[in-house]
C-alpha cells in the first residue's frame, strides 16, 4: 500500500469517527428546566427562590430558562431590584436563559410599581440582561440573537441556540395584552414585525433538527377568542408547525398554572394539531419548576415532569 493510499484511509477513518461522534452527541438524552413568574411575594419569596436555585443547581440540567415576570405587578421596578434579580440569575451554576415579562416593563407605569416609563424600563432590561450574546449563569453558552440582523438590531432579547440536535429559541411576547392598547401601538407593531420574522427564522433553523422548543412569557391561549395582540403569531405558529411536522414544544408562563395541552387546531378547526404541545409553567404562589427530558431515540421526544419546591 502506497503512502498516499494510507493517508487517504486514515483521513476516511477520522471522518467516520468524527461523524459517528457528532451523531452520538446529538442523540444523547438531556434535560432542561423551565420556570417563571417568580419571585412574587416579597420578601418571603426571596428565600424560596434561593431554595429553587439551590435545587436546580443540584439537578445539573443542560440549561434552565426563566420565562419572564421576575416580579409581581405591584413590586417596584427599580434599578436595584433589577440588579438583585440579575445577580440571582448569575448564581445558577449552569446556563440560564431569560425572556422578558410584562411585569418588568409594560406594567411598570402602575403606581404600585413606581410609575416608571415602560419603554425606559425595557431599555434597561435589554442593557442589563442582554448585554452579551451569551446566556446568564456561571457556565455560559453562546446565543444567536436577532439583533445581529440590522433591521432588528434592538431585539437583543430574541435568542436561539441548539443542544442535542434540537433547536431552542425565545420569543418576546408578554402578558397585559402584549402591550397592545387603545392609544399608541408603535412599540407593539414594531415588535410584532420582529417576532413574526424571528419565528420564520427559528423554524428555518429547525429544519434539520429533531424538534423545536420556544419560550415566551405570554399565555396566548387564555381565552377561546384570540386577542388581536396574538392572532398573527398564532396563525404563523399554526402554519409553520403544520408544515414542519416534527415535535414543537411551546413553553410559556403568565397564568401561573401548570398546564400541558394541544392548543393549536388543524384547518378543520376541530382536531388538535398533534405535533404542537404547549407547556405552561408554575408561578406566583407556586414556586416550582418543570423538567423536560429530551430523548431523540425515544418514541416521544419530550417528556415533562414537575418538581415542587418547599
Amino acid at each position: 500500500m502506497s503512502k498516499t493510499e494510507t493517508v487517504k484511509i486514515i483521513c476516511l477513518f477520522l471522518l467516520l469517527f468524527i461523524t459517528a461522534t457528532d451523531v452520538s452527541a446529538q442523540s444523547k438524552k438531556f434535560e432542561f428546566i423551565a420556570f417563571g413568574d417568580m419571585p412574587y411575594r416579597l420578601p418571603d419569596d426571596y428565600a424560596r427562590f434561593e431554595n429553587l436555585i439551590e435545587k436546580v443547581n443540584k439537578e445539573k440540567p443542560a440549561f434552565s430558562v426563566h420565562v419572564g415576570d421576575f416580579k409581581s405587578g405591584s413590586t417596584v421596578c427599580s434599578d436595584e431590584y433589577f440588579k438583585k434579580i440579575y445577580n440571582y440569575f448569575d448564581s445558577f451554576s449552569r446556563p440560564l436563559i431569560y425572556t422578558p415579562g410584562d411585569n418588568e416593563w409594560t406594567d411598570c407605569n402602575r403606581e404600585a410599581a413606581g410609575k416608571y416609563d415602560p419603554l425606559e424600563r425595557l431599555t434597561l432590561l435589554r442593557k442589563m440582561f442582554f448585554k452579551d450574546s451569551e446566556s446568564l449563569g456561571q457556565k455560559k453558552i453562546p446565543l444567536y440573537s436577532q439583533s445581529s440582523i440590522p433591521e432588528f438590531a434592538r431585539y437583543v432579547e430574541n435568542v436561539a441556540w441548539t443542544h442535542g440536535g434540537v433547536q431552542f429559541a425565545t420569543v418576546h411576547l408578554v402578558g397585559t395584552n402584549n402591550n397592545f392598547k387603545g392609544t399608541d401601538n408603535t412599540e407593539f407593531i414594531e415588535r410584532e414585525k420582529a417576532n413574526l420574522a424571528w419565528i420564520d427564522e427559528i423554524y428555518d433553523r429547525a429544519s434539520d433538527k429533531a424538534g423545536l422548543v420556544m419560550f415566551t412569557q405570554a399565555d396566548m391561549f387564555y381565552n377561546r377568542t384570540t386577542s388581536p395582540a396574538f392572532q398573527k403569531i398564532i396563525d404563523k405558529l399554526s402554519q409553520l408547525s403544520r408544515e414542519y411536522g416534527k415535535p414543537v414544544l411551546w413553553v410559556n408562563g403568565d397564568s401561573h398554572r401548570f398546564i400541558v395541552d394541544k392548543p393549536l387546531l388543524n384547518p378543520d378547526k376541530r382536531s388538535a394539531m398533534p405535533n404542537f404541545t404547549r407547556l405552561q409553567v408554575f408561578g406566583d404562589a407556586d414556586v416550582a419548576t418543570v423538567h423536560v427530558t429530551v430523548d431523540a431515540r425515544a418514541k416521544e421526544l419530550f417528556t415533562i415532569r414537575q418538581m415542587l419546591i418547599e
